[in-house]
């Protein structure tokens, strides 16, 4: 059923919404809720990658393939046709960064926007979310975080995994407009947790965001990942999480509906850019030609691909099977939500 809504924007405060509609009013299957309960991003207090403008990495970027420029791009280059790059290279073009990832001094965009005290990033839109009607009781809430730049984990002194561009998420499942479990994205696996496992402020569940890697958690520490989904307190492959600065991704955000039988994404809100979402191309850099390995992994790699790649039309809250809901955030000890 399509109905017309108006949604509360729930800021950092805890006593005072502010009332918005998702722009021009327009008919939307976006229910009130998915707002309501949208996770809040803790972001690591030593990390200098913060979200980034999705736009923004269009401006700073060429598309390329097999690192030669192609041609016939639409200029400007925007969210709105960055779609056409399908027919010009499909899945083997890049935006590739005009300065290089190894451009010396860091070129400024790659640290993106720092949130201001309410947790908006301020002239800039580095969050989608993307609601999925599975059935007539289930709905499915992803919440998209984009970053311009990931900077990857040392191991033994030397840094792996480096890339331009990064996409994250989270995606809670509702039951009959009730949230029943969350999934946290983590390189590439993650997470998954019962709502109620889930620390909260209010109604919204937190993630905490590693620093540089941005890999998304439901408790701040540290965490080993060497055993994607394990996240033991140590070992060989670590992420750092902590209560840096909070980010409320819903302040700024793209909203849209994806029909899993169609595969069409429709904005709720008619000034939003839907074509981008479309992009079978990478996010960023390829790996760097010759760049050096060691065991399989390099410093240098090339960029994800974007949201339509991550399990859109999943059957569990999982992207893949077995996929083990945990009823507490910690090993052995269930902590008091």
């Amino acid at each position: 059923m399509r109905c017309f809504i108006s949604v509360a924007l729930v800021t950092l405060s805890t006593t005072q919404p502010v009332w918005a509609s998702l722009g021009d009013t327009v008919s939307t299957d976006v229910p009130q809720y998915v707002l309501e309960y949208a996770p809040l991003v803790w972001l690591h207090s030593e990390d200098t990658y913060m979200p980034s403008d999705i736009q923004q990495q269009l401006d700073h970027t060429r598309p390329m393939v097999n690192w030669t420029s192609i041609s016939g791009v639409p200029s400007p280059l925007t969210l709105n046709n960055l779609d056409a790059l399908n027919n010009l290279g499909n899945e083997s073009v890049y935006l590739t960064s005009l300065e290089g990832i190894e451009a010396s001094p860091e070129p400024a965009w790659f640290r993106g926007i720092g949130p201001d005290p309410e947790g908006r990033t301020v002239n800039g839109t580095a969050s989608a979310i993307i609601v999925v009607h599975r059935d007539d009781t289930t709905v499915d809430a992803f919440y998209f975080y984009f970053y311009a730049f990931n900077k990857g984990g040392k191991v033994l002194g030397l840094e792996f995994g480096d890339h331009i561009g990064d996409w994250e998420h989270n995606m809670i499942r509702f039951a009959s407009g009730k949230p029943d479990a969350i999934w946290y994205s983590q390189h590439a696996r993650g997470q998954a947790f019962t709502y109620n496992a889930a620390e909260k402020k209010g109604k919204r569940p937190y993630a905490y965001s590693a620093r540089g890697t941005h890999a998304n958690y439901a408790i701040e520490g540290t965490h080993d990942h060497t055993i994607p989904g394990l996240n033991l307190p140590a070992g060989f492959l670590m992420d750092y999480t902590d209560r840096g600065v909070l980010w409320d991704p819903v302040l700024n955000a793209y909203i849209y509906t994806y029909n899993t039988t169609t595969g069409v994404f429709q904005a709720a809100n008619s000034n939003d850019p839907v074509g981008w979402l479309n992009l079978n191309g990478k996010w960023g850099d390829d790996q760097p030609p010759n760049e050096p390995e060691i065991f399989g992994e390099a410093k240098n790699v090339a960029g994800p691909n974007g949201p339509k790649f991550k399990h859109l039309d999943r059957d569990t809250v999982c992207p893949s099977k077995p996929c083990i809901v945990l009823p507490v955030r910690t090993f052995g000890k269930e902590v008091p939500s």
